[in-house]
């Protein structure tokens, strides 16, 4: 027998601990603060190009502006790119930012800013790992230090995949860091459009009865003296409360209902599109309504995109955005936001459209755009956000600021006024020094 980890019990929930954090958040009168209950995430991994999505650029030489032009949106005066006609009838319910900043030009770094609102030292740096000085949290992971757990369910969960460069190089940026694993966000692996679909890891191994799994619970019990002198001395300090979450998923009905995604009407998961990432959209909603507060929907590889299957398009740009990547995300995105809508939830749930980076204003040789993170969109809509705005302005060719200009630290620090939290709210990491939850500023101008 090993103590120290959940093997024993035959489960295969993450059980990294240490010790808690409290952080309370202060009263603030302020347009928009504390309106949100939830956060839904929706990482496009690649960088979604501006000028093909909010940003188009239709009076900018052909190699700049490209193949598709705009289309006029529910809103007077704000246009989307042609291939994303769904969301443009939702766009009353969001702000769009045409001025974000990271001034880094790699997946990986500049994935660990907008993730964590904290600049990579050094920037621009690919196939970097999680290491020291770059251990911020990430946004999910300040939502579980933030937020308790409650009725077996994570505050935070990240879905369907972990992002990665090719080879799975894992971004950093994507865990607690410096707070400690026992803030580390649940990932949960899974593909919610397969038939049959269940969480692996919320399910009973099949050489596990409730009957045993109720003895082995029984026993670790009676090893409760010695897993708190391990947790006291060890670094990992594993069980405690995800212990407790696991035995609540699994022996419980509440939190497990949220991941039967095949409750849902034929319409409704149509209207999110049969594939993984729009079948992950609605299982973050499900997830949202069960009382998780954030979840983070991660872009999949698509596997009849040659290369490697996301927005990294930096070639076949045109073809492989009209044929595979915005209906997906144009899909699920639209979706999301009328069925919030529909529910009444709207008003209390935040949707974030993000990614690293965007693209080049110039197309390069191979009918593609490569990296950008001199000056890129992102939307955020629903709960605290003022919707049917436009924050920020581009040049002529998507290239490079003109007003507005937006950081990922003032995307967090606005994200998480939305919930209830001032960027001055402090954190603390395990050695116990006090660290501000965000450097950044609320961007007044979409907020409501």
């Amino acid at each position: 027998m090993q103590i120290g980890g959940l093997s024993a019990l035959g489960l295969s929930l993450p059980q990294l601990l240490h010790r808690s954090v409290q952080a309370r958040p202060i009263e603030d009168a302020s347009p928009g603060f504390g309106r949100a209950k939830s956060v839904i995430m929706l990482w496009l991994l690649g960088g979604p190009p501006q000028h093909e999505t909010w940003d188009p650029k239709p009076n900018a030489p052909k190699e700049i502006r490209g193949e598709y032009s705009p289309i006029s949106s529910v809103v007077p005066g704000i246009h989307v790119g042609e291939l994303m006609p769904r969301t443009a009838m939702h766009t009353d319910k969001m702000a769009v930012l045409r001025a974000v900043v990271t001034k880094d030009q790699a997946h990986s770094s500049s994935g660990y800013q907008m993730l964590t609102g904290v600049p990579h030292a050094p920037l621009s740096q690919e196939n970097v790992t999680s290491k020291a000085p770059n251990l911020s949290p990430s946004h999910a992971a300040i939502m579980r230090a933030l937020q308790p757990d409650r009725d077996g369910t994570p505050s935070a969960i990240a879905l369907p995949y972990h992002i990665a460069n090719d080879g799975e190089i894992l971004w950093p940026g994507q865990t607690a860091g410096i707070l400690g694993r026992k803030y580390d966000p649940w990932l949960l692996k899974c593909d919610p459009s397969q038939p049959n679909f269940r969480i692996p890891d919320l399910a009973f191994p099949d050489d596990v009865s409730t009957a045993r799994f109720t003895s082995r619970r029984a026993l670790l019990s009676q090893l409760d003296p010695v897993r708190e002198t391990i947790e006291r001395v060890s670094a990992s300090g594993r069980f405690s409360q995800q212990t407790e979450q696991a035995f609540a998923l699994l022996t419980g009905s509440a939190s497990r209902r949220a991941f039967e995604i095949a409750e849902e009407s034929t319409e409704t998961r149509d209207r999110y599109g049969r594939n993984r990432f729009g079948q992950s959209v609605l299982l973050a909603r499900r997830l949202v309504e069960a009382g998780v507060s954030l979840v983070q929907v991660n872009w999949t590889r698509v596997e009849e995109i040659k290369g490697n299957g996301s927005w990294d398009t930096h070639s076949n740009h045109f073809a492989d955005l009209r044929n595979h990547l915005m209906p997906r995300m144009d899909m699920a995105c639209s979706a999301l936001l009328q069925d919030l809508d529909e529910r009444g939830l709207l008003d209390e749930t935040l949707v974030v459209w993000l990614g690293e980076f965007g693209h080049t204003p110039r197309i390069n040789g191979n009918a593609g755009r490569d990296h950008w993170g001199n000056c890129f969109s992102i939307a955020l809509g629903g709960a605290g956000i003022k919707g049917g705005t436009v924050h920020g302005e581009s040049d002529a060719h998507a290239a490079f600021p003109v007003s507005g200009i937006v950081s990922p630290a003032d995307i967090t620090a606005t994200i998480f006024h939305c919930l209830g939290y001032s960027p001055e709210t402090m954190l603390y990491d395990q050695t116990d020094r006090p660290i501000p939850l965000s450097r950044g500023h609320v961007i007044k101008e979409i907020v409501g």
